[in-house]
């Protein structure tokens, strides 16, 4: 009897461990295209009145312009006009939009297309406690403390920043690149920055 259940149980499990992770995936995906879709409603409603197509097939069309025009503009600031047009156009968002620069920059270094004005990552033990913190180190002091930036998640462009004593900072072997990207998914993809940690988990090399 308890064979039988033990074996029930993790066939269970079994197909759990199959099923929730592509449920998960449909549900973000899901998720993700009702967000755009909403942002993009005004547009599909005026194709909606002009035509005959139903809603699903004119949100298609309105996302695959969208990706068309960020092509074509990919295509557009390669060329020597472009870059022109696009800096004079980013010196006038800048001073209108001050957080536009930011953004920007941000995004770049998510997508891998700008080197990280931060130096490396690190766990910081804040206020002395065992609670951890995954940092950005932007400074290091010739009395040995280090100054950091502590962003928040989902939005890594605020944060922030602390003076701490070195034995406080554990510096891990993680790409800044892939620490953003934990910071984004708000937490998700963390185990790298754990598992790199060795004087504090002892994992590591």
């Amino acid at each position: 009897m308890k064979q039988a259940v033990s074996f029930f149980k993790t066939t269970i499990i079994g197909g759990l461990v199959v099923i929730l992770p592509a449920t998960i995936i449909f549900g973000v995906f899901g998720w993700l295209y009702g967000a755009v879709t909403e942002i993009i409603g005004p547009i599909t409603n005026l194709l909606l009145a002009k035509s005959e197509l139903r809603k699903f097939l004119a949100d298609l069309i309105v996302i695959g312009s969208i990706i068309l025009s960020c092509f074509l503009l990919g295509v557009l600031v390669k060329t020597s006009v472009g870059r022109f047009v696009q800096t004079k156009l980013e010196a006038k968002l800048i001073r209108f939009a001050p957080g536009y620069k930011l953004v920007k920059e941000t995004v770049l270094q998510f997508l891998g297309k700008k080197k990280s004005p931060f130096s490396q990552v690190a766990l910081v033990q804040l206020y002395g406690s065992d609670t951890l913190a995954t940092a950005f180190i932007t400074d290091q002091h010739d009395n040995g403390m280090f100054s950091v930036f502590v962003p928040t998640g989902p939005n890594p462009t605020s944060g922030q920043i602390f003076h701490l004593q070195g034995k406080y900072v554990h510096p891990v072997k993680t790409k800044v690149e892939d620490a953003m990207r934990s910071i984004i998914s708000c937490g998700a993809g963390s185990g790298t920055i754990i598992a790199t940690c060795p004087s504090l988990f002892g994992g590591g090399e």
